[in-house]
Order: C-alpha cells, then sequence, then structure tokens
C-alpha cells in the first residue's frame, strides 16, 4: 500500500483541474499544466481534492500509484507557487549572466558557453556566482539546472564547479608531501 498515495491531494483556491478524455489540466496563476493520465489509475476530482487509487490490483498499478499522485502534487505546486533551483559557482574566473533568453557563463573554457533558455522557465543572476531557475514545470527546472551543472561539475579538491544550493562536496586531501 502506498503511504503516499492514500493521501488526496488538496486543490488550493485560485486553481482549476479539469479531466478531458485522457489527459489532466491544472490551470492557476502561474499558468497551465497537464498530464497524460495511467490506464493503471484512477483520477477522481472531488470538492477541494483530487484522489488517485490503482484502477486495478495488479502490482503494475500499485507500482504507479504513489509516482502518479505525487505527479499531480507537482503540477498543482508548479501553477499555483513554482519551483526553484538555485546553482552557485565557485571558481577564480567563473561567473554567470544572463542576457534576456540566454545564459552567458564564463568557466574557464577557451569560449563561453551560451546556453538558451527554453519557454516558461525564467533565469535571473542576483550576482555573477549566482544562478537562479524558477518555472512551473518541475521537469524542466530540474533539467536545466543538471543541464547547467554538467558543464563544470564541483572538483573533489578545490571544490572549483558549478553545485546546487545546499549540496555538499566532499573534498579530499591531495598530495602528502
Amino acid at each position: 500500500m502506498s503511504r503516499i498515495g492514500k493521501k488526496p491531494v488538496t486543490i488550493p483556491a485560485g486553481v482549476t483541474a479539469n479531466i478531458e478524455g485522457a489527459i489532466l489540466s491544472v490551470k492557476g496563476p502561474k499558468g497551465t499544466l497537464s498530464m497524460p493520465m495511467r490506464d493503471e489509475i484512477s483520477y477522481v476530482l472531488e470538492d477541494g481534492g483530487i484522489a488517485v487509487n490503482p484502477a486495478n490490483d495488479t502490482k503494475r498499478a500499485r507500482a504507479f500509484w504513489g509516482m502518479q499522485r505525487t505527479m499531480v502534487q507537482n503540477l498543482i505546486t508548479g501553477v499555483s507557487d513554482g519551483f526553484t533551483k538555485k546553482l552557485l559557482i565557485n571558481g577564480v574566473g567563473y561567473r554567470a549572466a544572463a542576457q534576456g533568453r540566454n545564459l552567458n557563463l564564463k568557466l574557464g573554457y577557451s569560449h563561453d558557453v551560451n546556453i538558451n533558455v527554453p519557454e516558461g522557465i525564467e533565469v535571473a543572476t542576483p550576482d555573477n556566482t549566482t544562478i537562479q531557475i524558477t518555472g512551473s514545470d518541475k521537469q524542466k527546472v530540474g533539467q536545466l539546472a543538471a543541464e547547467i551543472r554538467q558543464w563544470r561539475k564541483p572538483e573533489p579538491y578545490k571544490g572549483k564547479g558549478i553545485k546546487y544550493d545546499g549540496e555538499f562536496i566532499f573534498r579530499k586531501e591531495g598530495k602528502k608531501k
């Protein structure tokens, strides 16, 4: 039994959910998101919430149950509050600058790295060593953060690179004399 799946997803004020065919769409102040519904799971719109339950008693339906409930919760959180990822850049000469729909990174390569920001996502650089990625779709925000981090992962000896805010980098000692 999924402990996560048992709880219905509450819909806050200002957010509306709609089931049309095999698509669940949620509309709120930050936009509209939709998700295809699984055949193994039944989605029921109740007053003030969405109940997610397995449609049958198969192992596959039970496996999808908690994950689908979490995906519905992410849709509702995204259109009401949104998601934010914060990246920190550490290293001499490493900088970031947001220029419209592009993010310009100087990461010690012979060239600058330019990253196009997808629609529905906002990138801000409060200072030249911090990148804030915000959007309503959790998957897109996390994917863009992972793609930016991929350019220069933090290394364990000096800690140089791009890391998530709050991420712990295990440091190594280096050579002994």
